[in-house]
């Protein structure tokens, strides 16, 4: 005789046994992900930063992840409009800029800081024996920009500043994008440029502070810098801490197991989390695209007055 308990009994076998078998079904289509992330460093750094979180990623899904260093931050985006990129780490502009042009994929969580927030700022720098001390001192001069997807290397800076009345691209005497934040911050330092966009967390937390501690800033004639040779003279108003993203349309199974892995990485693999930062991070934090409904909104900003000029 059939009575509520049993059919409730009979309904949570049925679910447990279809369980391992949904898995099944999504690895026959997915043997393999692939992890993307932006170029916010040079090559080698960036390989070394994120290979044990896909060495993570593969543990904790069952299937190998592998790690796609794009070229540029447009590389993820159409990695991910592909489906060749099921996983991604992108910058909120570039986060914005997939949404925007029609990328099914959908924010799962992002890095929560020392600061205790997940978010950070933009920045602009000088040389501390520049005789630069504000940004309408920089009339005329020129700009290291990081990447038009760049939201603190570009987005923001081009945002903020018209906000302040000025217009970068009409303002600067020259701007040019120097494709990754190191490689603005090395256009600064080597005389190249008179001044960078970046990113920048805390004093004691940005790009400029992790190129420092490898070592990596020197300037024209091969002489280590220091944080105290540069001056800061420009910080965006806060912008939302870019987020890790997966394709809309995969299983809801797989992307409930890549969820679940985001979650638990700062526990079950601390290493690897840490990595993410130098240390600096204290946890993830889950974000939904109402998150970055500003950034959606900044980038529509930006787009108009580009087509405006």
């Amino acid at each position: 005789m059939l009575n509520r308990r049993t059919l409730v009994g009979a309904a949570a076998a049925l679910i447990l046994a279809a369980g391992p078998a949904l898995a099944q079904d999504w690895k026959a289509k997915y043997p393999e992900l692939t992890l993307g992330v932006i170029p916010a460093e040079n090559a080698s750094g960036t390989v070394d930063r994120w290979t044990p979180l896909t060495a993570y990623l593969t543990k904790a899904l069952g299937v190998p992840v592998k790690l796609r260093v794009a070229n540029d931050y447009a590389a993820v985006i159409e990695g991910q409009r592909a489906g060749n990129i099921q996983i991604a780490f992108y910058g909120p502009a570039s986060f914005a800029r997939a949404v925007i042009t029609g990328v099914k994929i959908e924010p799962v969580v992002n890095q929560k800081h020392e600061t205790g927030v997940s978010g950070y700022y933009s920045v602009i720098y000088v040389r501390a024996d520049s005789p630069y001390k504000t940004i309408e001192d920089l009339k005329g001069k020129s700009l290291a920009l990081v990447d038009p997807n760049s939201t603190s290397g570009n987005q923001a800076p081009r945002f903020f500043l018209h906000k302040a009345g000025h217009d970068v691209d009409k303002f600067f005497g020259k701007t040019f994008y120097a494709g990754s934040h190191e490689n603005a911050v090395l256009a600064l330092a080597q005389g190249t440029a008179d001044a960078a966009a970046n990113f920048w967390n805390s004093d004691t937390d940005s790009n400029l502070t992790r190129m420092l501690t490898k070592g990596l800033v020197k300037d024209a004639d091969g002489k280590p810098l220091k944080q105290s040779d540069f001056r800061l003279i420009f910080k965006s108003e806060f912008l939302p801490e870019g987020p890790f993203a997966v394709l809309a349309g995969l299983p809801d199974d797989l992307k409930a197991t890549i969820r679940q892995a985001f979650v638990d990485l700062p526990t079950k693999d601390k290493a690897a989390f840490d990595k993410l930062s130098d240390g600096k991070d204290q946890g993830l934090t889950p974000v939904t695209l109402k998150d970055y409904q500003p950034i959606i909104e900044m980038l529509r900003h930006n787009d108009d007055q580009r087509k405006r000029s």
